[in-house]
C-alpha cells in the first residue's frame, strides 16, 4: 500500500514554512470561522485543554478568553512564536508527545485526523488518549463525508481578507487526494500541497475504535465537530 506521508507536502510563497507545507505568516493571517465556539460549548468553563497542531494561534487566544487553562503544542518553533505569552507553549511533533499529565480535554483541529498516513493518524490519536483525563474527553474536526467529491480545481471562495481557491485536486483512490490550495492576499500569495483522505463515518469512528476512542457526540450539523471519550471510561468514574 503506498504510504502518502507529509514529505510529499509542500508550500509556495514568501516567509518561513512548517515541516507539513504551511507558510506563518499565511496561518497568522487567516480568519476564525466560530471554531473555538464549537469547543468553548463542548467544554465546562475552566477546563484545562491540551491543543495539539496549535499552530500560529486562531484557536488559542479566543479559547484562552474564553477561560479554558490551554496548553499549546505544535512542532515549529515560528509557529509557536506568534502565540507568544498567550498561553503555555510545547514545541514538539504530536506523535511524540508525553507529558506524563492528562487534561480535561484534547483537542484535535485541522482536520488532522484526515492525514493519508494511516500509521501517522494511530499515533496522533494515540497521543489524544494518552493525555485524556478519566472523566474527560476528545475533540476532533474531521472532513465531512465525500467533501472531495464536491470540489474541483478552479473552485474559489472569500474567507474574509483572503480568497482561497483549489488550484488542483488529483484522486488517488480509496478516498484520497492530492489537494493544492490557494490562498491570494491584497498583498501575498501562497499554495499548499497535501495528502488527505476523506473518511466516512463507519471508517472514521472505526479509526477511533483502534485507538481506544467512541464517538460521544458529533456537535454541528455538518457532523465535522466530535467529541469522543476514552472507551470503557464512563464520565465521572
Amino acid at each position: 500500500m503506498t504510504a502518502f506521508t507529509r514529505d510529499g507536502h509542500s508550500g509556495t510563497g514568501p516567509g518561513d514554512f512548517t515541516r507539513d507545507g504551511c507558510s506563518v505568516e499565511m496561518y497568522s493571517r487567516l480568519p476564525a470561522h466560530g471554531e473555538a465556539g464549537v469547543v468553548l460549548g463542548a467544554v465546562p468553563p475552566g477546563a484545562s485543554l491540551l491543543e495539539l497542531g496549535a499552530g500560529a494561534g486562531r484557536m488559542t487566544r479566543p479559547l484562552v478568553a474564553g477561560g479554558l487553562k490551554v496548553t499549546a503544542v505544535d512542532e515549529s518553533a515560528e509557529m509557536l512564536a506568534q502565540i507568544g505569552d498567550t498561553a503555555p507553549t510545547v514545541l514538539s511533533a504530536i506523535e511524540d508527545l508525553d507529558l506524563g499529565r492528562q487534561f480535561d480535554a484534547v483537542l484535535l483541529a485541522s482536520f488532522l485526523v484526515n492525514t493519508a498516513d494511516d500509521a501517522q493518524r494511530g499515533r496522533l490519536l494515540n497521543t489524544c488518549v494518552r493525555h485524556t483525563a478519566p472523566d474527560g474527553f476528545v475533540l476532533l474536526q474531521r472532513e465531512r463525508d465525500g467533501l472531495h467529491e464536491g470540489l474541483s480545481a478552479g473552485d474559489t471562495w472569500q474567507s474574509g481578507p483572503v480568497q482561497v481557491s483549489i488550484v488542483s485536486i488529483e484522486p488517488l483512490g480509496d478516498g484520497v487526494s492530492r489537494t493544492c490550495i490557494g490562498y491570494a492576499f491584497e498583498d501575498a500569495r501562497w499554495t499548499q500541497t497535501f495528502y488527505s483522505q476523506n473518511l466516512p463515518e463507519p471508517r472514521f469512528e472505526a479509526a477511533l475504535s483502534d485507538a481506544g476512542l467512541a464517538v460521544d457526540a458529533y456537535l454541528t450539523d455538518d457532523r465535522t465537530w466530535v467529541r469522543a471519550r476514552v472507551q470503557g471510561v464512563q464520565p465521572g468514574s
